[in-house]
């Protein structure tokens, strides 16, 4: 293990595949895990029970997890029906939310409950929400339109791009163990994972951006491995840097990871929506590094493979 203080900042399907793969290397792990969430089941139950997003912070936990195989797929398990379905019934509930949710109200205190879901599925690192209230979401696009809520985002219910984006309210409070961690660690990692619905509403915290800056630790961003057509079409790692720094007054990561690996096929289904973020041939110079490496998970290439991406942060650590 390397005795370093990680501390990884977003939510879910690429922060996940993130945490997979860097518990294997680093042994002081915290993942600060965005609380825009409000679509499926997981926006669901925050309409319903007026609470916290839950679905990042499981699917952060089942990465972590070093409970039985059996306990894992009880998190993951997901009642038949649909994920966007009414905000009161039980089909396509995912039953790690509904733990998470029980706890929270058995302990009085949503913090509490995620602490004591921690202690009972043998998590490798510990998870904190972003805020210590669920925020919301809303972004202007090129044609003028706004488009409200981080489902909509997420899902593409709206024209032209995403222009800028906004959080609400502007300035959320933030639990002190948060800024904290971001304070004492050695590496920062933003990403991988949807930029505008999953990175951005963390980063862009007024208090977590101002802990980001002040930190000395190095800090690492991991470029998605195929772009999303809906929030970042045809995006260059130049892109994404450009959005960081509109959104945040600066592009505050020393190093950016870029997958170079673009031989698998992505998946006849995703084709012709998802398109790989262009690898880099030129002679541009930026003023942060770019690491190129084989990153892809080649059976599913839209996502990173966990241990790829682990091996190759811990050596430019």
């Amino acid at each position: 293990m390397v005795d370093k203080k990680i501390v990884c900042l977003g939510g879910g399907v690429g922060t996940a595949n993130l945490l997979k793969g860097i518990k294997e290397y680093f042994s002081d792990i915290i993942v600060v895990v965005s609380m825009a969430d409000d679509g499926g089941s997981a926006g669901r139950l925050r309409r319903y029970y007026k609470t916290f997003p839950t679905g990042d912070i499981i699917n952060c936990m089942i990465a972590l997890s070093d409970a039985d195989p059996i306990l894992v797929d009880l998190l993951k398990f997901r009642f038949k029906g649909q994920r966007y379905g009414p905000d009161n019934l039980l089909p396509g509930q995912k039953l790690g939310n509904l733990i998470l949710l029980a706890l929270s109200y058995i302990k009085n205190d949503f913090n509490k409950g995620l602490v004591e879901l921690q202690k009972i599925f043998k998590t490798r690192g510990k998870i904190y929400p972003s805020t210590m209230t669920p925020i919301s979401i809303w972004a202007k696009t090129s044609t003028g339109h706004i488009v409200t809520r981080e489902e909509n985002i997420d899902l593409g219910k709206f024209k032209g791009q995403i222009k800028k984006l906004f959080i609400r309210p502007k300035n959320p409070l933030v639990d002190k163990k948060v800024i904290d961690a971001i304070k004492n660690a050695d590496v920062i990692i933003a990403g991988p994972g949807d930029l505008y619905t999953t990175v951005l509403p963390v980063i862009m915290v007024p208090d977590i951006l101002f802990a980001i800056r002040k930190s000395k630790a190095e800090k690492f961003f991991v470029v998605n491995v195929a772009n999303k057509p809906f929030e970042t079409p045809k995006y260059t790692i130049e892109d994404f840097a450009k959005a960081i720094k509109k959104h945040c007054g600066a592009t505050l990561f020393d190093v950016f990871f870029l997958n170079n690996n673009q031989n698998p096929e992505i998946p006849q289904r995703w084709k012709y929506q998802y398109k790989y973020v262009p690898i880099l041939n030129g002679q541009t110079k930026f003023l942060f590094k770019i690491v190129q490496e084989d990153l892809v998970n080649e059976e599913f290439p839209l996502y990173h493979d966990s241990s790829k991406l682990a091996k190759v942060i811990a050596e430019n650590i």
